[in-house]
């Protein structure tokens, strides 16, 4: 394939890796950039990218540089883009603005599937999907949903998370995920995870406890041109909040950043910093051993699901 005339960018680890049918994971490069503080990130970003080379399965970090849509981001680019003050975080509908700018960014959950499906990849892990958000100090219903939930309707990957962010509505979210037809499928669990918390309240549609079990229903969910699936798990036991110390840290962060001002897209980063400072770093802990864990989970599947033929690089599965 002309290389000018790619949808994106292959890094030359990822382009090998597909060449010769071995398995690749699509890792979203906001969470590294955005979504932990310094110096975690760059940490956490380490122990991810080593943790799937010593599964024997290739990395896929996307972002776009300079313009340029990226899916196999060398570790130099990610610290440029950790080390950019007010570097953009930029979702699906954000892709062509910052491509046409020349800008660069670190991409969400949303841009990621994007960016990865346009390569051919099947798996992608997070730590945890945007949703409904809640309504702010008013009984007032929200609008305020992340493309995420709308990403995961065009875009067929399998993304392993710990459920969706305790931020948000989860049971709007988990009703959404139900309007949408996307399948939110429990490892070894019979209830959706809250990030941080290993249990909701809320069920999944359905549970598996094998990776074959995840490779069958795969195969019949794309019979029907599916979406995505959610593969959930909990975050891990040993690192996981109670639902009653998380809500007496968020009331707390939540009344901060209203008598403070907090507003639009500063409202989130701040309750998250008072939330690591009130749970004395567990917040930030819980999600680091999470993100570990869906990484090592994504790295096990993409190995079951590798093809036994090779696949172009940025030619789509089927």
């Amino acid at each position: 394939m002309n290389p000018g005339r790619e949808k994106v960018r292959i890094g030359s680890s990822v382009r090998t890796a597909l060449a010769s049918g071995q398995p690749v994971v699509a890792l979203e490069s906001s969470v590294f950039v955005q979504g932990l503080p310094s110096p975690q990130r760059e940490q956490v970003a380490q122990e991810v990218l080593t943790l799937v080379r010593e599964l024997g399965v290739t990395p896929a970090l996307t972002a776009v540089v300079a313009g340029v849509p990226w899916v196999g981001l060398e570790l130099e680019q990610l610290q440029q883009l950790q080390s950019t003050p007010g570097v953009r975080k930029a979702g699906w509908r954000d892709l062509a603005a910052v491509m046409a700018s020349g800008q660069s960014a670190a991409t969400t959950v949303s841009a990621t599937l994007a960016l990865a499906h346009a390569a051919g990849l099947l798996v992608l892990a997070t730590g945890g999907i945007g949703g409904v958000h809640r309504p702010r100090r008013t009984a007032s219903p929200t609008l305020d949903v992340s493309a995420d939930l709308f990403a995961l309707t065009r875009f067929p990957l399998i993304v392993v998370c710990s459920g969706a962010k305790n931020l948000l509505d989860l049971p709007n979210t988990c009703e959404l995920l139900e309007s949408l037809s996307i399948p939110v499928v429990g490892w070894q669990t019979d209830r959706f995870p809250a990030f941080y918390i290993r249990d909701s309240g809320w069920p999944v549609s359905c549970r598996v406890d094998t990776l074959a079990e995840v490779s069958t229903l795969w195969t019949a969910h794309r019979r029907f041109a599916g979406g995505a699936v959610l593969l959930v798990q909990p975050c891990p036991e040993g690192a996981a909040l109670t639902a009653q110390e998380w809500e007496y840290w968020l009331e707390q962060a939540e009344a901060e950043a209203h008598q403070s001002g907090q507003q639009g897209g500063d409202w989130t980063p701040f309750v998250l910093r008072r939330l690591a400072e009130l749970s004395g770093g567990r917040t930030v802990r819980a999600n680091q051993a999470l993100l570990l864990a869906n990484v090592r989970l994504a790295a096990e599947l993409a190995r079951a699901l590798a093809p036994a033929e090779p696949t172009a690089a940025g030619e789509s599965r089927p």
